[in-house]
């Protein structure tokens, strides 16, 4: 199992537990507008580190990123694996051509 994966499943038992006692049903209990919200401050985060900061803050700032992506999609029900399946579904695929199939 990978680091993915496990975080994902860690996400999906802390959903259920106390507010006060865990992040990730602290956010929860907050709805998916804040969990959203959050998740576009940790892309915005990473794209300022990417930008004006060291290899380790870029590092730190990715991390936080996706694991508030993992909140997201376990909120809304969506697993890792479904996620997965999309991109290999795209592999092989130029950029290019994948972007113009969904406008299709």
């Amino acid at each position: 199992m990978s680091t993915l994966e496990r975080l994902e499943k860690t996400i999906a038992s802390r959903r259920a537990a106390s507010p006060d006692e865990s992040y990730v049903a602290k956010l929860n209990a907050k709805g998916l507008p804040k969990i959203a919200q959050k998740l576009g401050e940790e892309a915005t985060e990473a794209v300022i580190a990417a930008v004006s900061g060291s290899n380790e803050e870029l590092v730190g700032e990715a991390a936080d990123l996706l694991f508030h992506l993992l909140v997201l999609l376990d909120a809304r029900g969506v697993s890792l694996e479904h996620v997965l399946g999309e991109l290999e579904r795209r592999e092989g695929l130029s950029g290019l051509e994948e972007k113009a199939s969904r406008s299709e």
